[in-house]
């Protein structure tokens, strides 16, 4: 009989063992990390570690030069009377209304800059330069040149003088609030009677607005002429062809593909707008009647003249929530977009 033998049952093998999800991801994405926890932590400290800080000011009850971050009861009293003090209800118009008037003048200057300065046979370079140099000044800069500029009894007073007009507006230095319609709205509105201010145009604004749109309308002028130039020569061909003039080329075709551009441009310049303040502050202050204040220049005294921090913080709270209101819709929209 013979003895049979029999093999011992083979093992199964082990997989071959590799690197780890985190090594992989690491080994992808190491030097990336590397780079941003440093920037991404700075920006977490020095940007939302202070406005963390400046929201709790604000519902402090910190006054004068020593810290009290005690909580100011009711909780929350220190916004409710701001938004019911009759200064800060009219710097709230006041920022409105320059951002609209602002925001007009500016784009259309940009776009009729941008329009002349594309189509120019000769001299294109120069006149670009020559339009967007304003946009290189301090706003400081630019304040002064204008207030002397708006000052009734000098600048542009002497002109009309010279030009045999006998007008003489009082620019900045004018009080009128133009199309009140605060009493109006008190009627339609309950609780209007909340309102302290005059819901109109204060004149005194105005200069304020054509100096802002003079320095920025460059500015906008440099980002339509961007668009411009990616715009196709065929297209101009095509009109021609068809027996479109030039104003019916540029309201049917060139003003549609700026579109996208004019939106920018307005985000970014309202971001501007919101948060104005040395080109107010330098060219008129306060002004008669509160007419250019702005809640920048409010922040600032209440925080640096009547050491009322919790007030001043309160009010670049407001500052902050308006500029989010326009910009992180932007942002969403372009995050969205790109992701697709």
């Amino acid at each position: 009989m013979t003895a049979t033998t029999t093999a011992p049952p083979a093992q199964a093998s082990a997989p071959p063992t590799g690197p780890g999800k985190f090594s992989r991801f690491w080994d992808r994405h190491g030097f990336q990390l590397l780079v941003l926890v440093p920037i991404l932590g700075l920006v977490g400290i020095f940007v939302y570690g202070f406005i963390a800080y400046s929201v709790r000011v604000s519902l402090s009850q910190w006054t004068g030069l020593t810290p009290n971050l005690a909580v100011k009861e009711p909780v929350g009293s220190t916004y409710t009377e701001l938004l019911s003090s009759a200064r800060f209800q009219t710097d709230l118009r006041n920022i409105v209304i320059f951002t609209v008037l602002f925001l007009a003048l500016a784009v259309v200057i940009g776009l009729v800059l941008a329009l002349l300065v594309h189509n120019a046979l000769a001299g294109r370079a120069f006149f670009r330069s020559v339009f967007l140099f304003p946009y290189a000044l301090s706003f400081i800069v630019t304040g002064v040149v204008w207030r002397w500029i708006f000052t009734p009894s000098t600048g542009a007073n002497l002109i009309l003088q010279w030009l045999g007009i006998d007008a003489k507006p009082r620019w900045i230095t004018d009080p009128t609030v133009a199309g009140d319609v605060s009493a109006a709205l008190a009627q339609v509105i309950p609780l209007g009677t909340v309102i302290q201010t005059k819901l109109g145009i204060p004149l005194a604004l105005l200069p304020v607005v054509i100096a802002a749109a003079w320095q920025l309308g460059g500015f906008a002028m440099a980002n339509f002429l961007a668009a411009l130039a990616g715009l196709p020569g065929e297209l101009k061909e095509a009109a021609s062809l068809d027996g479109a003039s030039p104003f019916q080329y540029h309201r049917h075709v060139v003003l549609p593909l700026l579109r996208p551009m004019i939106v920018v441009v307005l985000i970014l310049l309202t971001h501007v707008s919101l948060k104005s303040f040395d080109l107010a502050y330098a060219m008129a202050g306060q002004g008669p009647g509160f007419a250019t204040d702005v809640p920048g220049i409010f922040v600032f005294e209440q925080t640096f003249r009547a050491l009322r921090y919790n007030t001043g913080a309160a009010a670049s709270v407001v500052m902050l929530l308006l500029v989010s209101a326009v910009m992180v819709p932007y942002l969403y929209r372009s995050t969205k977009g790109a992701k697709r």
